[in-house]
């Protein structure tokens, strides 16, 4: 669990939400670098390796996916949350097996990620989950989007190859992309 005196790397390209993020994890004690794209974020990693990591999952034109694998191997300490705008089975399941130990989708308060970062802490005695309820299936609606999810996450987030993989036109991808996911 972050306490007073860890470090952070937060990345984030949204100005407004990594600034309100920074603020809130300073005044809970912590140390905090800020930074707004993919270089500046490996220039702080080469600088310090932080004891937890809040990366978005899209920055700018890049996947923060990226740095969540560069810090599990540098640090396998580093406990990374990702956040995303657009969440999706998909890319929480490829963030997880790149190290991150939780996935939330925006937006998010501070107090909701560091509590991803306590879960994502192993605790020797607790007990084992209950069993799970019989799912839902999805909705077709949500199907859709997940699907739509992975096949962007296959190309990179390369919209244009994404859309002829899909076998639609590149707007008609932008404007489903645009649409916030369906719950179920």
């Amino acid at each position: 669990m972050a306490e007073s005196g860890s470090t952070f790397l937060v990345v984030d390209d949204d100005d407004v939400f990594c600034g309100v993020l920074t603020r809130a994890l300073e005044r809970r004690g912590c140390t905090v670098t800020a930074a707004r794209s993919v270089p500046e974020a490996r220039q702080a990693l080469e600088r310090q390796v932080p004891d937890f990591a809040v990366i978005d999952l899209r920055i700018g034109s890049d996947s923060g996916l990226t740095l969540v694998h560069e810090i599990a191997q540098r640090s396998p300490r580093t406990s990374t949350v990702v956040l995303t705008g657009y969440g999706s089975i998909a890319t929480a399941v490829e963030a997880i097996k790149l190290g991150a130990v939780h996935y939330l989708t925006k937006p998010v308060e501070v107090d909701e990620i560091l509590a991803a970062l306590k879960k994502g802490v192993p605790a020797e005695s607790a007990p084992p989950p209950p069993p799970a309820a019989q799912p839902q299936p999805l909705s077709v609606r949500r199907a859709e989007w997940e699907h739509i999810q992975r096949v962007l996450s296959d190309h990179a987030g390369n919209i244009s190859a994404a859309a002829r993989a899909l076998g639609i036109h590149r707007r008609t991808l932008q404007r489903k992309l645009r649409k916030r996911p369906v719950r179920r």
